[in-house]
């Protein structure tokens, strides 16, 4: 029953982090700066999975970006 609210509540975060840990018992090795690389890697995973759970869209605001590129280069002016 925990499990499984858990799981409903939080299934970004959760699979975000999962892939994280994942990617860093692909890229772990020794030392200081590995550890920091995992660290990074882990927040980022939590932090996409943090936007799922919210719906608060994408983590890139894509939109305002390809509005941006459109407004400054247009191709045919």
């Amino acid at each position: 029953m925990f499990w499984r609210e858990l799981w409903t509540s939080y299934r970004g975060r959760l699979l975000g982090v999962a892939a994280a840990v994942f990617l860093i018992l692909i890229y772990l090795n020794s030392g200081f700066w590995n550890m920091m690389f995992c660290a990074l890697i882990l927040f980022v995973g939590y932090t996409a999975g943090k936007y799922k759970d919210l719906d608060q869209g994408s983590l890139i605001p894509w939109k305002e970006i390809r509005d941006w590129l459109n407004d400054k280069w247009r191709p045919f002016r």
